[in-house]
Parts: C-alpha cells; structure tokens; sequence
C-alpha cells in the first residue's frame, strides 16, 4: 500500500494530463462544431441515435427494476436481453447511466465518450510507464496520441468500442507481467471485463494479443518459454468465466437464424494500394460507410519511431521479423478477403469496415515506444533516413496515386503532415545535441503532440459531421415528456400485457427507452425467425432481419399481434382505434380489436402450408372464411416534377433533379372500408433509399419505400368515398419503378365479427420481467399460440410440471393443453447461461486456487 502512495505521489501530475487532456481536446472538438451539454446539436450520430442512446435508457430502466435483465418485451415483440446488452451494452462504464435521466440521454452518451477517451489515455500512461524507459512528458503524449487515435474518435459514435481501447494497454501490460515477474493476475482481470464487455471486440484483441505472446515468446525463447504455458492457462481460465455473457450471446446469433458471410472472393472489393499511405496523414477522413480506407493513424511521431525501430541496430533481426510479420498479417488482413473476414467473426461488417485496424494502430505506438527507448544520439543518421523516407513516400503517393479515389487528402493535410515531420525531427536532433535549452524540448514536443492529436480529433468529428450528421437534440427531446406521460398512462390502465407503437418517431428502438412494447427494432442481436415469420404477416424486415418496421401494414396484423395502442400526431385514420388522450402534439388511440398474448386454436396451425399470410392465419383462428380484402383502381391523375410510364409497372423518372417526384392518385373506398394503396418496388435495390411522403385527406407520414410495408393507410369511410393521395417520392435514383400501385380495401364489417371471435378465444398473459403467465379451463385439448417470439431458452410450466414447448412456424411460443383448469407458465433464461455461469464461477476459483498454490511455493522457496 505504501509503495501504491509513493507512486501516486510520484507521478499523479501525469496521470491527470494523461486522463484529461484527451477529455479537453475532444470537448474542444465537439464544442468546435456547436456539441456541448445542452446544445441545440447533438452527440447522438447514426447508430449512436438510432442504438445506442435508447438501449442505455433500457439500461437505465433495468436498474430501476422496471425490466429484467435477462428479456425484454420491448423490442421485435420481445428479444433476449442478455445477449443484446453482451454487443451493446455491458461496459465497465455503463451503469453509470444510473444518474442521469432517460430524457438528457444525449448528454449522458456524451459524458460517457468523454469519459471513455480519457480512460483510455490513462490506461496506456500505465501501459507506457510500466513498459517503456521513457521522458515523462513524452509518456504523456503517447498516450494523448493513443486515446485520440483516428479509429477512436473516427469510429466514437460506436461508443460501446470505446471500452476496448481501456482494456487493450492493459491486457498488453498483463502480457508483459506474467512473462517478466509471474504476475497474472492484471492479465486475467483485463482479458475477462474486455471479453465480458464487448465479446465482438474481444475476439479481434484476443487473436491479436494471442499472436502477439507468441512473438514476445519466439523472441525471447529461454527467458519467457516456461511462461507461454501460464500465458495459456490464463488466457483460456479468463475467456471460459467470460461464457457467463459470450455463450448465451453466441448461442442466441447461431440459434436465431444468424448464418456466417460467404467468400466470394479473394481480394477485398474497393481498397487501393496507397490506403495506408494516405490514412497516415494528419487528418484524414474518408467515410465509415462503405468505401472506406482504415483508420490506422496515431500521430506522427509514433509513426517515426516505428519505422525507426526497423532501421534501429539496436532491436534483434528476430524482433523485428516478428513484429514485422505482425504488421504484414494486419496489412494483408484488409486486402485479403478471407482474412478481412475473419478479423469480423466471418460477418461482413454493415458499414464501419476494418474494424481491427485499431490493431494496426496499436502496434504502431508499441513499436514506437520500444524505437524511442533504444534511440541513441549516434542513430541520429537512421532518423533523419526514416523521417526523409515517409515524406518520400508521401510526396510519391501524392504524385502517383488515383487522384479520384483519394480526393479526401487536401493540400492542407499534406503540407501540416510534411511540416510536422520535419519540426519533429529538427527538434529530436536538438534533443540529443549539448544545447542546453534541450532540457524545455520534451514539453515543447508534448505541446506539438497535444495540437496534433487536437487538430486530428477535430479533423475526425468534422468528417462525421459531413459524412453522417450530428442530428438536432430536438430530434430526441421533442415531445419526450409527452410520449412519456401518454405510456405511463397506459401502464396505469391495462393489467394485463398489451402492444403500443408510435407511428412519428426518429428510431425504430423507441420503445426501449421508455420500456413500452413494440414491433420495431433495428440491432444487430435479433431473433431473425421471429422476423422473418412477422415479414411474411406484412411487418417489412428483409435480408438479414436487421430492421423491423411497424409502419405501413394491414388491421389485420394490428389484431394479431396484440397492438391495443398507437401514438400519432396527425389524426390515426383506423378503424376500430378511438382516441382515448392526447398531450403536446401526440394523441393515444386505443384499438378495441386487439388480441392478447395469447389465444385458444387447434393444431392444424402447425401444418406446413398453414397461415402463411395474415389473411390465412386471421381466418384460421376466427374460424371464419372468404375473402377480407378486396381491390380496386387507383387512377393516376396529376404529375408534378415527374415523367410517368405506365404499364405493367409503374416509372416515375424526375423533370428537375434534387426535388421530389410527385404522383397523385384518385382512389375511391367503398362503404365500411378500410382504404391502403399498396406501393412496391420492383428492385428493392435500386430504391434502397428512397423515401415516400404519403398526403392523405391533409395528413402526411414519411417513411422509407422498401424499409416499411407495402399498404399505406388511405384512412376508413362510413360512406362511399373518392380520396385524392398524393406520394412524393425523394432521393435515391433519378427514376423509381414499382409494380403498378393497386388500391385494397378491408372489409370492416367482416374484420369485427373475424376479431370479435377471435377474441373470445383470447387468452390474457400476465408478464413479469422474464415470465408470463395465464390461466386457461379447458373442454378439449387446444393449442395455445402467443406471439411471443420463440427461443430456447423459453421454458414451459404447467400446472408446476415440465411441459414441452411446440414452436410456430419457428417464430412464436406455442403449447398443447390438455382439458381441464390449467395453470401455464413460460419462463425464460438464456440458453448457455447456466453453464456459462458455472464456467464464470469455476474459471475463478481455479485462477484464484492456483494464485494460492503458486504463492504458497513461493513462501515455501523463501523458507
């Protein structure tokens, strides 16, 4: 303890500009573009918004023993938590959300990445200072330039990455330990909370960390080869009492319909040959959308010192082909394709390409650091040849580089990386001279380091700002207490479980936040057959499940799956919903024709061919058959900014670019009719961002042609009516082609009788966390159908005994019951969380019993 003081005594002054420094320059960064607490613009960038602000206020509510910690009902009808918060949100730093409130999330994310930069910048001051023979103050700027890395901040809007770049210096450091003084202990704490916090990061540091203790030990083969085995030992002890978060998280994606990237090819599509020539500059953003070069910049002079330490006679021909074979796997990993995928898990990445090139940037840094404490004033030839040989490099690739792939490096970027090098190495040269001013040089090369790694990090939040958008925080904030207040009272009415959508929000992960239970979602954790069964009942979720959308789908499916309530702000045009409150600009409509969670049917449904649409399965459980829809024309009568073809499909091209392609329509809706026109693309390709604002009796919605369903709501009608609807198609393509749009009209009067029998056969669910529960009593054996999605890690009870669970279509929980009063209960725990739990427990007390047993060796050898 007193050798703990003595150091904190010696160096907290570096460990406070280690932490806060990298904080200070990211608030300038963010402030330089109008982000601040309580600013109008926000923090929240795409999947930041759409992801990661309303899982933390699921989070939030988790700790408010508002919802389990193991399911939640909110999203995709109800999804396995524990293996969403295992990609999302399990961080070290997360429940900190705790103290702020779900409606300031944007300030607490930005709390939170602000936070996570300073740690990082102190975890590799204890990496640096514990590894390297190095000046205080030049500890300091490497780790400023390890925190502000390009990856970091380029990539911060991911923040749940942010974690690894804490726990790689750390788990680096543990390497290090074992193999030099027998210490595992940092090793084993470090490699656990980084697997336990992100296994999808972990896995990319694990390999890399693997492969690099295997070099440290090739290098160093007499002093570390008995070590390699405790290298092992560790490794294998932390990653099995991580299972207790990576099993039922692996089990969840290969159970749920996940499935592996095929390689289609050797070479990685859309990559140069001079994309790490140009990501080394000084402030380089290309895009993190596809396209991309990595990011593997960390400042120039962990770049300098790395090429150094190759020309260095000082560092061992056998170093330097481990290191360096290091260096050329990373490299080759991102124009080889079967090894770019593997670093991803043998996922293709959704954008955000090369997501290990972190590790480019690290081993950069580490090489630097081991180049810095081997340089000698008699190597200043070998510097001033390696500083000479990257402005070459630099000068070659701005003279014979594609100029149209690589238009994102800007004079400005070439001549400040240029002048840098050049200052950086007249300063070193100053360094090792008998000047006596060389005692101010260190601070003054950590006053350049601060302003690089500065002018890059604001460099980075600019290129986000230009690529995806910082959004407004109104966009978050608007009508945040309304909605809120409206849900809460619905939670107050309803006793038992109940489904509710709001039709005017930014996200489709709404409902995490304020703990409702909805039908959209976008996470790439998903039960992708529960998805795929809820696109085939109309619900848009294509390719790989990624989204789910609510909007633009039939009465029908509403009934079916449970929705007892909407929220909107223009009038809800629905049959069957009648509004109950409203508060601000939003209304609460309540549908009277909601089905429960559950409902009584026989097993006919399980056959093969049965229910394949919501028409079928509607029918089936009312009992009921005939048609519940019926078509008609919709007449196309007004163009504006738009050339239309009309035939078997539809081509609206546009008159004048960059304004919205205009068709309206006359559709007339018979009596007691529920009016939709139906809108589908015929490439979903091609109108992959292509946006439908739909105008219907004065109430307009916009919403993505191919994300959202085909059948646009044209309002219900008493009486026979003509309707004018108007779609303004924007973005995307010059021209948009779809099937010639069709007008379809539900029976309203059939849907009430379908739905009232329906609901006589309903069954009432209650939930609780992650168990649901109903009371049935039976005159024959029926089946029992939920619409709770179907995983398994459901179980089922009744009457108190095992019961086997019969899935529907592989989508929804069903149960067959025998005659008689019944008690059912469906509980839920993560598949592989009772063996992963044990393996947590078991892989601690072995390391801690061989601690014990190694330091009892030890007392005994001193004896």
């Amino acid at each position: 303890m007193k050798t703990i003081r003595a150091f904190m005594r010696q160096h907290y002054p570096a460990m406070i500009l280690s932490f806060s420094i990298p904080v200070v320059l990211m608030i300038v960064a963010y402030y330089s573009i109008g982000i601040y607490p309580g600013s109008e613009r926000s923090i929240l960038a795409t999947d930041s918004f759409a992801q990661y602000a309303n899982f933390h206020a699921s989070f939030k509510n988790v700790l408010q023993g508002k919802q389990s910690i193991f399911y939640t009902w909110s999203g995709s009808l109800g999804l396995n938590y524990w293996a969403l918060a295992a990609y999302y949100l399990n961080g070290l730093f997360t429940p900190l959300v705790g103290l702020f409130d779900n409606a300031t999330m944007p300030d607490t994310i930005y709390y939170l990445t602000l936070l996570k930069f300073g740690a990082s910048g102190l975890s590799f001051w204890f990496f640096a200072q514990h590894t390297f023979k190095l000046d205080r103050w030049l500890t300091v700027g490497l780790s400023i330039s390890y925190a502000l890395m390009s990856y970091a901040v380029g990539y911060s809007v991911v923040i749940m990455w942010l974690d690894t770049f804490v726990y790689l210096p750390l788990i680096v450091w543990g390497i290090h330990r074992l193999f030099e003084q027998k210490k595992p202990v940092l090793l084993f704490s470090s490699y656990l909370l980084l697997f336990i916090s992100n296994f999808y990061m972990g896995f990319m540091v694990g390999v890399f960390t693997f492969l690099y203790a295997i070099i440290r030990t090739l290098c160093n083969w007499s002093e570390y080869k008995g070590q390699f085995l405790s290298y092992l030992g560790t490794s294998l002890l932390a990653g099995g009492a991580s299972m207790i978060t990576v099993l039922p998280a692996v089990i969840d994606l290969r159970t749920n319909g996940e499935s592996l990237s095929p390689m289609y090819t050797f070479l990685t599509p859309d990559t140069g040959p001079w994309d790490f020539i140009a990501k080394n500059m000084v402030g380089v953003y290309d895009t993190s959308k596809y396209e991309s070069m990595p990011f593997i910049y960390i400042g120039l002079i962990p770049l300098i010192f790395c090429v150094y330490y190759f020309l260095s006679k000082e560092v061992a021909w056998k170093e330097k082909i481990g290191y360096g074979s290091l260096f050329l796997l990373l490299i080759a990993s991102v124009y080889v394709y079967p090894l770019n995928l593997f670093w991803h898990g043998l996922h293709v990445p959704n954008m955000f390409l090369f997501r290990f090139s972190f590790l480019v940037s690290f081993l950069v840094i580490l090489l630097a650091g081991y180049g810095l404490e081997r340089f000698k004033k008699e190597d200043s030839d070998r510097l001033v040849n390696g500083v000479l040989g990257i402005i070459g490099i630099f000068l070659l690739f701005v003279f014979f580089s594609n100029k149209k792939r690589y238009d994102v490096i800007t004079m400005e970027s070439l001549i400040l990386t240029i002048g840098l090098l050049l200052i950086y190495l007249s300063i070193w040269l100053l360094w090792v001279s008998k000047y006596k001013v060389k005692k101010w040089i260190p601070v003054v090369l950590l006053i350049l380091m601060i302003g690089e790694a500065g002018y890059n990090a604001r460099s980075m939040v600019v290129g986000i700002l230009s690529d995806w958008g910082y959004p407004s925080r109104i966009l978050y904030t608007k009508n945040y207490e309304e909605t809120k207040q409206l849900i809460e009272q619905t939670n107050q009415k309803e006793e038992s479980f109940f489904r509710l959508e709001n039709l005017d929000v930014e996200s489709l992960n709404t409902s995490f936040n304020f703990g409702s239970h909805g039908v959209s979602m976008f996470s790439s954790i998903r039960n992708r057959h529960s998805s795929q069964y809820l696109n085939a009942l109309g619900f848009r979720s294509l390719g790989t499940n990624l989204t789910i959308e609510y909007v633009n789908n039939t009465l029908l499916a509403d009934t079916l799956v449970g929705m007892k309530y909407n929220l909107a702000k223009d009038d809800l045009m629905k049959f069957g919903y009648k509004k109950v409150s409203s508060a601000g600009e939003y209304t609460l409509y309540e549908n009277e024709y909601a089905l429960p969670l559950g409902i009584l049917t026989d097993d006919k449904i399980y056959e093969p061919t049965a229910v394949q649409n919501q028409t079928e399965l509607f029918n089936h459980l009312s009992g009921m058959e005939g048609e519940l829809f019926s078509f008609g024309e919709a007449a196309l009568i007004e163009t504006e900014n738009a050339i239309v073809t009309e035939g078997k499909t539809l081509t609206i091209a546009e008159e004048e670019p960059a304004l919205p392609k205009q068709v309206t329509w006359l559709v007339t809706v018979p009596a007691k009719s529920q009016g939709y026109l139906s809108l589908v693309a015929k490439d979903m390709a091609e109108a992959v961002s292509v946006n439908v604002d739909l105008r219907v009796d004065g109430v307009s919605r916009k919403t993505g042609l191919i994300n959202t369903g085909q059948y646009y709501n044209l309002g219900y009608y008493d009486e026979p009516t003509t309707v004018e609807v108007t779609a303004a198609f924007s973005e995307g393509k010059q021209k948009v082609e779809l099937y010639r749009p069709d007008a379809v009209f539900l029976n309203t009067e059939r849907f009430k009788t379908a739905a009232e029998k329906m609901q006589e056969k309903g069954i009432e669910i209650q939930t609780q966390g992650r168990t649901a529960k109903a009371s049935v009593s039976l005159n024959k054996e029926q089946v029992l159908l939920t619409t709770i999605p179907y995983d398994r890690g459901w179980k089922v009870l009744i009457d108190g005994e095992p019961a086997e669970i019969t899935t529907f279509k592989d989508a929804f929980l069903s149960v067959k019951l025998p005659a008689g009063k019944h008690d059912i209960e469906f509980i839920f725990l993560p598949q592989g969380f009772v063996l992963g739990a044990s393996l947590f427990g078991s892989c601690i007390l072995i390391f801690s019993g061989c601690l014990w047993w190694r330091k009892k060796r030890q007392s005994e050898a001193v004896k």
